[in-house]
């Protein structure tokens, strides 16, 4: 079984950083592409970054810059850094790692950024 847990969330003041990790385990072939989401309150989930088991990287318009995606191979963990982070930031964040052909989310880490 794979297992993806996602850590790191927490409370900020605007302006500050946090990073979240992503977390696989279980029977992982191969490296992973690994997606971050968030859901904001009373929106749709979208897509925030990606990483592809190449090492490309890519990123929503949102993001401005502020946010970084990368990967400790020796872990199997994809971390998101999010810098100058914004009261609009604040919802869940979840991670989505695709091993084999399907799709397996994390519970979620909520970021909560104040003004």
């Amino acid at each position: 079984q794979v297992r993806v847990m996602e850590s790191g969330g927490g409370l900020v003041q605007a302006g500050g950083s946090l990073r979240l990790s992503c977390a696989a385990s279980g029977r992982i072939f191969g490296l992973t592409p690994t997606n971050w989401y968030r859901q904001l309150p009373g929106k749709e989930r979208e897509w925030v970054a990606g990483m592809l088991h190449g090492g490309a990287t890519k990123y929503a318009d949102f993001v401005e810059g502020r946010f970084t995606i990368s990967r400790d191979y020796a872990k199997n963990t994809v971390y998101l850094q999010m810098n100058s982070l914004k009261p609009e930031d604040t919802g869940v964040y979840l991670c989505k790692v695709i091993n084999r052909g399907h799709d397996h989310w994390g519970q979620g880490t909520e970021v909560t950024v104040s003004s």
